[in-house]
């Protein structure tokens, strides 16, 4: 029997891969946070703010290149929590209904025009009220000693609502909170407990990832004494066991992503993580790594992308950064050189290549996968993979 070329591709991305440890590949859409950071950290900055004007969520654009050019297939979107529950309304279940349906806008074109998945990003640090200075402003959510912040059952109330109106769609993955820091592990933890039971109490069975301490930075899992990740992550509950561990991880001198020169091996840095990941039988996401484009960064990222796949316990990552609104301006690993974006299409200050030429396309791009998951739900078992017809 003849079969033409769509056929062949329709048939080969039924079948089933026994080798794939990465399911879901991709990159973090960084501008839905933007325009509120203020010199002065004076509070209220950019709030509300203007869609398309002072901040955005993704180009399509861009995710189209990064889908069927570049066969990604996860985006991390991120989102401010002062813009979805306005401070007038407070954080919970109330959200300001015209953010929202931009932001479902975009998680609609890539979860359901392109057939991607996204992880709902919250990039708010555990704080809420004041993203003037993120990623230091604010007050962190749960402090009872602070009469500003928000409760925890605030920010139960806030995911159960996202989980509630996003439970029909089986390619969203709730990323429960950007880069928690300088906070109690044991208040963390009850923060991402009460998310996860009002995800659940939703009725939502999406895939969760839940994010560690210090900047959830896997160099630093189980550091810390009795802080450290290490010692509280493994408590949480999930009725459904469909709850994996976002871990970010940078190679340069501090593990910031803002310098040029990597010196942090990621392999060495990720031992003791992955083994805790292996003792307790869980599962991870990286959604943020970077590097620059020197000799040294390239070779340091090829390896960190390598150590994930030949590791079980990784079964996705995303990059950073992307975003409609960088322009020439780096979002990782450049000490403030405008050298641009992941972006497709970006372009440095001088007007040459950006990182997506001279990092995503000869570094990362050859590590994604052949074989991704395209259809199913996300969970922390993976799915069927094939290749992006």
């Amino acid at each position: 029997m003849k079969f033409t070329g769509a056929a062949l591709c329709a048939a080969a991305a039924l079948l089933p891969s026994a080798s794939a440890t990465i399911y879901y590949a991709g990159v973090a859409e960084s501008s839905g946070e933007f325009g509120v950071w203020s010199a002065t950290s004076t509070p209220g900055t950019g709030l509300p703010g203007r869609f398309g004007v002072d901040y955005s969520f993704i180009s399509t654009s861009g995710i189209d290149v990064m889908v069927d050019q570049n066969k990604a297939n996860l985006f991390r979107v991120a989102f401010l929590l002062e813009r979805m529950c306005p401070l007038s309304y407070g954080l919970g279940a109330k959200f300001n209904e015209t953010h929202f349906d931009y932001y479902k806008q975009a998680i609609d074109y890539i979860t359901k025009t392109k057939k991607a998945y996204a992880i709902l990003d919250p990039h708010n640090y555990m704080r809420y009220n004041d993203p003037s200075s993120q990623p230091f402003s604010g007050s962190v959510i749960g402090n009872t000693t602070d009469p500003k912040a928000a409760t925890t059952a605030q920010f139960g109330a806030v995911w159960g609502e996202l989980a509630k109106r996003f439970a029909d769609n089986e390619k969203v993955i709730f990323g429960l909170m950007n880069e928690p820091h300088d906070m109690p592990s044991s208040l963390l933890l009850a923060n991402l407990q009460a998310a996860v039971d009002g995800i659940r109490k939703s009725g939502a069975k999406n895939l969760i990832i839940a994010p560690g301490n210090s900047w959830t930075g896997g160099h630093s899992w189980t550091q810390g004494g009795s802080e450290a990740s290490s010692n509280w992550l493994y408590k949480i509950v999930d009725p459904l066991n469909n709850t994996a561990i976002d871990i970010h991880e940078y190679l340069d001198q501090d593990y910031s992503g803002g310098h040029l020169a990597c010196t942090q091996p990621a392999a060495t840095n990720l031992a003791a993580v992955t083994a805790w990941l292996e003792e307790h039988n869980l599962k991870a996401f990286i959604t943020e790594f970077g590097g620059s484009n020197t000799t040294n960064c390239t070779t340091m990222l090829s390896d960190m992308l390598d150590y994930m796949a030949n590791n079980d316990v990784y079964i996705g990552w995303t990059a950073w950064a992307a975003g409609p609104f960088w322009g020439t301006a780096s979002p990782c690993c450049t000490d403030s050189a405008q050298f641009g974006s992941l972006e497709p299409g970006s372009k440095a200050a001088n007007g040459g290549p950006s990182l997506y030429d001279t990092v995503w396309l000869p570094v990362i791009q050859p590590k994604v996968p052949k074989q991704l998951q395209w259809s199913g739900p996300a969970t922390v078992s993976g799915g069927k993979v094939g290749k992006k017809c």
